[in-house]
């Protein structure tokens, strides 16, 4: 029996391991080039997927694809507004990208609604911050996102 308990707490911490690594590199990728790349996030979803199901975790998988579900629905909206918005001034940038699009339904799976709702809000706060001290025009989402993340994982795990 422990040596079951020992092969479920080791494969854990090797997903976790895996997953942290995945959003160092989309945190890199993005703060370098603007480019979120699909060969980290789709791993990184599926290990949400994996802990949502098999492990105790704050939420639960039907939480997590809803959550997911949601954020993506949401994110393409605003994407979408804010692209007619700037083809109607002539100005075709586009303030949010397909890569932040997918990292916000992958932090949905990982999150849950709440969580996904808290790292939005510590994700655009702490970039606009920065962005405005940097006097920066475009700003790399996904770092503010995973620290984001991360904060609200914590906040969930341990005070809700």
């Amino acid at each position: 029996m422990n040596i079951a308990i020992d092969i479920y707490n080791i494969f854990f911490c090797i997903l976790l391991a895996i997953a942290a690594w995945c959003a160092w590199k989309i945190s890199v990728a993005d703060w370098r080039r603007r480019i979120i790349p699909d060969v980290y996030l789709f791993p990184l979803l599926l290990i949400g997927l994996i802990m949502a199901t098999f492990f105790p975790w704050p939420v639960t998988i039907g939480q997590s694809v809803i959550a997911a579900t949601s954020g993506y629905i949401l994110a393409t909206l605003i994407g979408f507004i804010f692209e007619k918005i700037g083809t109607r001034h002539k100005k075709p940038d586009i303030p949010i990208g397909m890569g932040d699009i997918k990292l916000i339904a992958t932090g949905g799976v990982w999150l849950g609604a709440t969580g996904l709702a808290m790292a939005l809000v510590i994700a655009c706060i702490s970039g606009i911050i920065w962005g405005m001290r940097q006097k920066q025009k475009y700003i790399p989402f996904a770092p503010f996102f995973i620290i984001g993340g991360i904060l609200s994982l914590i906040t969930m795990a341990f005070l809700i």
